[in-house]
């Protein structure tokens, strides 16, 4: 009953480690995403016309209503 108990054990801290696994390789390619938009981002603030055309989305986003709003003015609620 005791190897039993010790191999199911042994299982356990197998599988465990190969979650850890995943998780550390997740960790480190989020990661390389973030390095890599935060690079994307540098070079497109250097665009020409950038400025501009984050001036015109905010103006954009000011005249939209936002999704929430939308939801309590339509009378959508949770009941």
């Amino acid at each position: 009953m005791k190897g039993q108990k010790q191999s199911r054990t042994d299982a356990l801290e197998k599988r465990m480690a190969a979650v850890t696994n995943v998780l550390q390789h997740l960790i480190n390619e989020i990661d390389n995403l973030k390095t890599m938009v935060f690079g994307q981002q540098e070079i497109i603030k250097q665009l020409e016309g950038y400025e501009d055309a984050i001036e015109e989305i905010k103006k954009k986003v000011a005249e939209e209503p936002s999704e929430a709003e939308e939801t309590i003015s339509s009378g959508a609620d949770s009941k």
